[in-house]
């Protein structure tokens, strides 16, 4: 259950309980609000339209998913645009890395080509002197020799000799240095080939990714322009359903009101009667997990204050709600919003009366006047009331003032 303020009168009505003696403590997150922003938006939204209709919830979880999903639609738009320059400005790079890469290719295989014709040159000469030795010139040479006429003859023609046959020897080895000039000069061409095909590769690769990149970038773009018309419509919905919701929420500050008045009522019929409570931890009043916290809240939609008045617990409809002391019923049956509620007296805590709640009841057990034990079965959880689903609603109250029941339980919650 809750209450909140739109108007100056609300406002007052929030002062004067604060004079009453309300303490207010900071909202802790709800250890069950977990996953992306706008499932917490929504479970947010949620919480703080308890009491309103089921239109004005719809059109606030609608608004609270479309606001929440915003700025991850915008981040996303502005990502994919850098994503878009980054990929162009790659695909641009590897273009151009691709066209040297060719021109590399060009002139390492034209030093090939020359090469292998200086090879073919060679290997033609080489072949020549093969075919002349081959075909008798040795001999030749001999009878130059043989022929000689006298020894200062012979020193002249063995000089020639030398010279034919150094001269064979060098185109031998003009050959050999061809060939492996060739065989590097042909290595290179093939690495500078096969880089020139991987720089093609990478550009055709870089291009691709430069139009996909283009592609998300306008999805991400027509998915924000949807997100946007979304929320515009969420929020005329919302806001259509205002007048509405700020009655609701005034209904809900006179229930509460009237609640801490019963309460201050009866305490101050029993006056010292009820004696002191017997201090420590309460127990919990239910085996569940802790769904909403006690706290001041700001409706963003509606622009309204809240105060959730108690910790909500969800549970599965019917399980068993037990008292979390030992003391006297002294409310028990519809409350408004709170559904089937029942209020228990434990006596006097710090100057004022000391008293523990439960809402939202599918039934209940006891009766006013009745007095209970701390952990006796007093009801069952249900979704009785301003409620959107199956839990127990607990407060903590001090002269009917709200406290946060968080500061009361078990640490642990079990």
């Amino acid at each position: 259950m809750r209450y909140r303020r739109s108007e100056p009168l609300l406002a007052v009505c929030l002062c004067l309980l604060s004079f009453a003696g309300l303490v207010l403590v900071a909202p802790v997150p709800a250890a069950a609000d977990r996953g992306d922003d706008a499932a917490r938006a929504v479970r947010r939204a949620e919480a703080l339209l308890e009491n309103a209709s089921a239109a004005a919830r719809t059109a606030a979880r609608n608004l609270a998913r479309a606001t929440a999903s915003l700025p991850a639609a915008q981040n996303e738009v502005a990502t994919t645009r850098g994503v878009v320059v980054a990929t162009r400005v790659e695909a641009g790079t590897a273009r151009r890395r691709a066209a040297t890469a060719r021109q590399e290719y060009g002139r390492v295989a034209g030093t090939y080509e020359v090469a292998a014709e200086r090879v073919q040159g060679a290997r033609e000469r080489v072949d020549e002197i093969a075919t002349a030795s081959y075909m008798g010139s040795g001999f030749a040479r001999l009878n130059v020799l043989v022929s000689a006429g006298g020894p200062q003859d012979l020193m002249d023609r063995l000089g020639l000799v030398d010279q034919l046959m150094e001269h064979e020897r060098g185109e031998v080895r003009t050959l050999v240095g061809a060939r492996r000039d060739a065989r590097v000069a042909y290595d290179r061409a093939r690495s500078a080939k096969r880089a020139a095909e991987e720089a093609e590769q990478r550009a055709v690769s870089k291009l691709r990714d430069a139009h996909a990149a283009e592609a998300a970038a306008i999805r991400a773009r027509q998915a924000l322009d949807s997100l946007v018309v979304a929320r515009r419509t969420a929020l005329g919905a919302a806001e259509a359903q205002r007048s509405t919701v700020l009655a609701q929420y005034r209904a809900a500050v006179t229930a509460e009101r009237r609640v801490q008045a019963g309460l201050r009522s009866w305490e101050a019929r029993a006056g010292n009667t009820t004696g002191s409570y017997g201090g420590g931890r309460l127990t919990m009043p239910v085996q569940g997990w802790k769904s909403s916290d006690f706290g001041n809240r700001y409706d963003p939609y509606y622009r309204v204050w809240q105060l959730h008045a108690g910790a909500d617990f969800a549970a599965g409809s019917g399980t068993p709600i037990r008292s979390a002391a030992s003391g006297r019923v002294i409310q028990a049956g519809w409350a408004g919003g709170y559904g089937r509620y029942t209020c228990i007296n434990h006596g006097r805590l710090g100057g004022y009366g000391f008293t523990t709640c439960y809402g939202h009841q599918s039934r209940i057990y006891v009766g006013v006047g009745e007095y209970v034990r701390r952990g006796q079965v007093i009801g069952r959880v249900g979704s009785t009331g301003a409620s959107t689903g199956a839990h127990l609603h607990f407060e903590t109250r001090f002269g009917g003032v709200p406290r946060n029941p968080l500061n009361y339980l078990p640490g642990c919650l079990c």
